[in-house]
């Protein structure tokens, strides 16, 4: 770790490709930093400032990664993206109902308080729909269902999870689409492109094997995607859109600790999204 004095930090408990990238780009500006192993974070509450003015929050675990936003916030330090963000980013139902109350498109959702409403909404919503968990991340546990059978065998499923929280159920409409969906980074108020996510199953997250393309990015598309990211407080985001057959984009997500390797892969020259984030650190750390 490098000298206190130092005011920008990177906070992350696994340095991935994408934490390379943006610890290798603050290099290259000269920019004094640290990184921070959240795993070995303590914050005491009501000490003096922190070490540093701004973190750039990377951790990956959800739950981590939110307390520890909250405990450097309460300290008066910056982060990026902030506690309120990264709280609303990492439940899919507070995420929509941010989307849903600045009037953005998303597809019909609805929450079940219990396995058993679930069965319920779904007849309301419509089959084929979508059974999500309210935090997680690389499609994980995100079952189609389409029809009440199908859809009453998931839910007997989840009915046996040991978490409480496993029984509140997150259902939402399945867009028809093609085989592939939009990738948006959004930094700042900027959406420095798009990048098309086609697979050969259903769901088109990279980490289970999807391939990145490049996407020209409209002008109503990157309107959408920075309108997304500041519903829910995002500097740092990646917006998720999709088209169904008939050519209309909702919003399906905003994830705050994106990972970006394959947008890079397939941006090429076009934009440097390490640089970009080091650029908005910053900026926040002159203000």
């Amino acid at each position: 770790m490098s000298s206190p004095e130092l005011s920008i930090a990177v906070l992350a408990s696994r340095v991935r490709a994408e934490e390379k990238r943006i610890m290798a780009a603050l290099e290259r500006r000269a920019v004094p930093f640290s990184y921070v192993d959240a795993r070995e974070l303590s914050v005491m509450l009501g000490g003096g400032p922190m070490a540093h003015q701004v973190f750039l929050n990377r951790e990956i675990g959800q739950f981590r990664a939110g307390y520890a936003a909250t405990a450097l916030e309460a300290r008066g330090a910056k982060v990026v993206n902030s506690a309120a963000s990264t709280t609303l980013c990492g439940d899919k139902w507070l995420t929509s109902v941010a989307l849903q109350r600045r009037g953005l498109p998303t597809p019909r959702t609805a929450l079940a308080m219990t396995p058993d409403a679930a069965l319920t909404a779904l007849e309301e919503i419509g089959y084929p729909a979508v059974i999500k968990p309210l935090v997680g991340s690389w499609g994980r546990l995100v079952t189609p269902v389409d029809n009440p059978r199908i859809a009453a065998t998931v839910l007997e499923h989840i009915a046996a999870l040991p978490s409480p929280q496993s029984h509140i159920i997150y259902v939402q409409e399945m867009i028809p689409k093609l085989d592939r969906d939009i990738r948006v980074i959004v930094v700042g108020d900027e959406a420095l492109g798009a990048i098309y996510r086609r697979s050969s199953e259903w769901r088109t997250n990279v980490a289970r094997g999807g391939v990145s393309e490049f996407f020209a990015l409209s002008e109503e598309d990157a309107e959408l995607a920075v309108a997304a990211a500041d519903a829910v407080g995002a500097d740092i985001s990646g917006v998720d859109l999709v088209v169904d057959s008939e050519g209309m984009t909702s919003v399906l997500e905003v994830n705050h600790r994106v990972e970006f390797a394959g947008f890079q892969e397939a941006q090429g020259d076009r934009v440097d999204v390490a640089d970009r984030i080091v650029r908005h650190l910053l900026s926040k750390a002159a203000a």
